[in-house]
């Protein structure tokens, strides 16, 4: 997404982006850590992630203002009758997609808000400019929505998969494993050219200090991403409901956003 949105960027919208930026860093202040890492500690260290007093240290690395904030008490749970060493590696495994996924989609929104599509495909170039990016997936056809589910569908099987875990030496994140780990493909029948993590191999050989620093800042770039996603779907739905992208020209979407499946997706 990253290097599409360079290619393009004289077509983007950039007080859109501006906006949301600024959005989302002036809301830093109400987000806190459910679940992290002890201070200090480094993906490698992983039994040292399941700690309350761990993740207390790591709130105040992550926002030094607001430190560990959790009105929910969610980080004293036992989920599913668990421990609570499980429960906190699920919130932090949690936190890390979540921010991933919101992330991607934060750019991917601006990206199809402003109309870039990939010349070599087909259904992109068919589909009509001037939408919203909700309205671009209820345009969808069902086939690639399912391509899309599916995907998405193996992808959670094989991070959740204990024995491919086990291949690459590592446990499953309720179990003392490393929370946003993914497994490699090299237990795949069909070679693949690159791993979902860190495919180009940037951290392979950080210090320790550097992947420490590295997680600090995926951790709150996940969070403001999930702010600035809401405020984009906010904002389409009802109108200057986010004062702050009020002007940006997000396009107004009329169905239902948390919805996704109402409009051309039929399970039979």
């Amino acid at each position: 997404w990253t290097s599409l949105a360079d290619a393009h960027l004289d077509t983007i919208n950039l007080p859109m982006l501006s906006a949301s930026v600024a959005l989302s860093a002036g809301s830093a202040a109400i987000t806190a850590p459910i679940a992290a890492p002890g201070r200090g500690a480094v993906r490698a260290a992983a039994p040292a992630l399941m700690d309350k007093s761990g993740l207390e240290g790591f709130a105040k690395e992550l926002n030094p203002v607001v430190g560990y904030w959790d009105p929910l008490n969610l980080s004293n749970g036992e989920f599913w009758g668990d421990s609570n060493s499980a429960t906190i590696g699920f919130l932090r495994e949690s936190e890390i997609k979540h921010g991933r996924v919101a992330m991607a989609g934060f750019v991917g929104y601006i990206v199809h808000a402003n109309d870039i599509r990939f010349p070599w495909d087909k259904v992109a170039m068919a589909a009509p400019k001037g939408l919203s990016p909700q309205e671009l997936w209820d345009v969808t056809p069902e086939a690639a929505k399912w391509q899309i589910i599916l995907t998405i569908a193996f992808l959670e099987f094989w991070r959740e998969n204990s024995y491919i875990l086990s291949k690459e030496g590592e446990q499953h994140y309720m179990r003392g494993g490393k929370p946003g780990y993914f497994p490699t493909f090299s237990e795949l029948p069909h070679p693949v050219p690159f791993n979902l993590f860190d495919p180009f191999g940037f951290s392979k050989n950080a210090s320790p200090e550097k992947k420490a620093k590295g997680l600090l800042a995926e951790v709150n770039n996940g969070r403001l991403a999930m702010i600035g996603l809401m405020g984009f779907l906010s904002e389409a739905k009802v109108p200057g409901s986010v004062p702050a992208l009020a002007n940006v020209g997000i396009r107004p979407y009329a169905g239902e956003v948390m919805a996704p499946f109402d409009a051309n997706f039929h399970l039979f």
